[in-house]
């Protein structure tokens, strides 16, 4: 069995995740954690016998087989460089940006090197999420609705908007991913925040964010994100074909038909561990199931970013559809053609 050397740049809550499902597998070695913040990086690092490495370029020098990065949106572009530079497989968590112009940068750069990636849209590895594929597979969708209605996490940057990109960037990223998977690619979005920032010091998000989406196919849908909560009220979506509904979240899936109602209940962890078994598997040539490497996250990122201009400027944001995207794969199967570009 060959050994994986995963290096970890980031040393916060979603690193920490990674970390414990990664050194669960046998097959894997955390080589070390690199972090601005060194006190947490030695923490991190001292729980999994792994080493502190002062920057990304001395982590690199170290030899990693594969680097994860897991810093807050603000932070993308200088690590992932480094990263693609040097030639290493590298998994990316979730948004891959808190802006679009870095998102594009890290692709163009990804493409040139032919570099192995992955990004953290871990719902993709919900056994609920392919048989909701599988029953939408002969029915046109003809609504989806999404929503996370949530509370502020406690970060600082978090309620900063170029620091997160805002709530639908950061957020509700995991729910617009879903509705590309099931309901294909979106043309037009048109949405509105109220204006109001959550009750948090330094907050300049919207609170609130609706926004309406028209597909490629026909379809129509919406999307609500919402921060100003104390708990988390509802992430997932609903999706409307002929004679079938569906409700589909972390937890599980609801279908209703003419056969009635029934409900398939998920595990949001085994989900985390899908997608870093993976991405190790794809690394160490033993599999090939990245589900979403940097390019179909990017389309992800798109979308996101055009609901937050749409709600930012007032006015419709066109994503044009061409014949690249139609090269786009998700989960194993072609994704259904997807965004260009977003007009400014």
């Amino acid at each position: 069995m060959r050994t994986c050397r995963v290096g970890l740049v980031g040393a916060g809550g979603v690193a920490q995740r990674h970390a414990r499902v990664l050194g669960s597998f046998a097959d894997v070695e955390l080589l070390g954690v690199t972090d601005v913040a060194r006190d947490a990086a030695t923490e991190l690092a001292a729980a999994h016998s792994a080493h502190v490495f002062a920057d990304v370029d001395e982590l690199l020098a170290a030899g990693p087989d594969a680097v994860y990065v897991c810093v807050p949106p603000f932070a993308h572009g200088p690590v992932e460089e480094a990263v693609i530079a040097a030639g290493v497989p590298m998994f990316v968590e979730k948004p891959v940006a808190a802006d679009l112009d870095t998102a594009e940068r890290i692709a163009a750069l990804v493409q040139e090197k032919q570099l192995l990636t992955a990004v953290g849209h871990h719902w993709r590895h919900l056994h609920v999420v392919q048989r909701a594929r599988q029953l939408l597979a002969d029915r046109p969708v003809r609504m989806v609705n999404g929503a996370w209605l949530d509370k502020v996490p406690p970060v600082s940057w978090w309620a900063v908007r170029d620091r997160s990109g805002g709530p639908v960037v950061e957020q509700a990223a995991h729910v617009l991913d879903l509705i590309r998977v099931l309901a294909g690619e979106a043309v037009e979005v048109t949405a509105y925040g109220d204006g109001n920032p959550p009750p948090v010091d330094d907050a300049d998000i919207d609170a609130v964010t609706a926004a309406t989406l028209r597909f490629a196919s026909g379809a129509v849908g919406t999307l609500a994100a919402a921060c100003v909560l104390g708990w988390k009220h509802r992430a997932g979506l609903e999706i409307l074909a002929d004679g079938l509904a569906l409700s589909l979240a972390e937890d599980g899936l609801t279908i209703r038909d003419a056969d009635g109602e029934r409900h398939l209940a998920a595990d949001p962890d085994d989900a985390r561990v899908a997608v870093d078994r993976a991405f190790v598997d794809a690394v160490t040539g033993v599999g090939d199931d990245i589900r979403v490497p940097y390019a179909e996250a990017l389309r992800t990122q798109r979308l996101a970013v055009a609901v937050a201009q749409s709600a930012r400027t007032g006015r419709p944001v066109t994503l044009p559809t061409g014949p690249a995207a139609l090269t786009s794969v998700a989960g194993g199967v072609p994704a259904r053609p997807a965004g260009a570009t977003v007009d400014a």
